[in-house]
């Protein structure tokens, strides 16, 4: 198993931002294993919301997306997990999060959310760039001209401007960066397994928060 530390260097030559991360607690401790996002970000309210801030060309994201997938669907019927494509203002971000919302827009996230990540990953596909994108999209059996018309239309722009707000509001620094119910950034885990023990301790704390244990 890589832990985040051990790829910290290839993440800072590549994207810059994609952070490493210290050891695991047994008991949560705020400031070291999470931090709270005051105010927080807004959150189901019927259920307890788990979201992940990603970035298809992270090599974190890469390496967590098959450990989050299965462990996202054994959760409890009162927790939903989010993804989230993280924007910085700076926007070089911004073709990796439009296409998400392009795929969630046409049901097909669960298809080619890892495909896109082996793409980029593994094949080396320049994404970002839409030719390239569009003869991608056409490869995996998309109709490209349904693509098109939601790749343009203004509802995923408009997903692409909330990613940004988003994104400043939890005042996140890399990713992947793992939110519980709006408020509880994780901060230090040691492996991806640690991370997602603090995530389950802080599911437990804010269903005991709601009155809901």
């Amino acid at each position: 198993m890589r832990t985040w530390r051990g790829v910290l260097a290839t993440v800072l030559a590549s994207v810059g931002v994609c952070l490493a991360f210290g050891a695991s607690a047994l008991e949560l401790k705020e400031g070291r294993d999470y931090r709270l996002i005051n105010p927080p970000l807004p959150a189901d309210k019927a259920r307890i919301e788990v979201t992940e801030f990603f970035w298809y060309g992270c090599p974190h994201c890469f390496d967590f997306e098959p450990i989050v997938a299965p462990w996202a669907r054994k959760l409890p019927a009162d927790v939903v997990f989010r993804r989230a494509p993280a924007l910085f203002p700076n926007n070089k971000w911004a073709p990796h999060a439009r296409l998400y919302y392009t795929l969630e827009a046409m049901d097909l996230v669960d298809k080619l959310h890892r495909d896109v990540f082996n793409a980029i990953h593994l094949d080396r596909q320049r994404l970002d760039d839409e030719k390239i994108l569009f003869e991608w999209v056409a490869k995996q059996g998309v109709d490209v001209k349904k693509f098109g018309e939601a790749w343009a239309s203004a509802g995923v722009r408009n997903r692409v401007q909330q990613a940004r707000d988003t994104t400043v509001a939890s005042r996140i620094t890399g990713v992947p960066s793992m939110v519980v119910q709006g408020k509880y950034l994780v901060l230090t885990p040691g492996t991806y397994e640690d991370l997602l023990e603090i995530i389950e301790q802080l599911i437990d704390r804010a269903r005991a928060e709601a009155g809901k244990n």
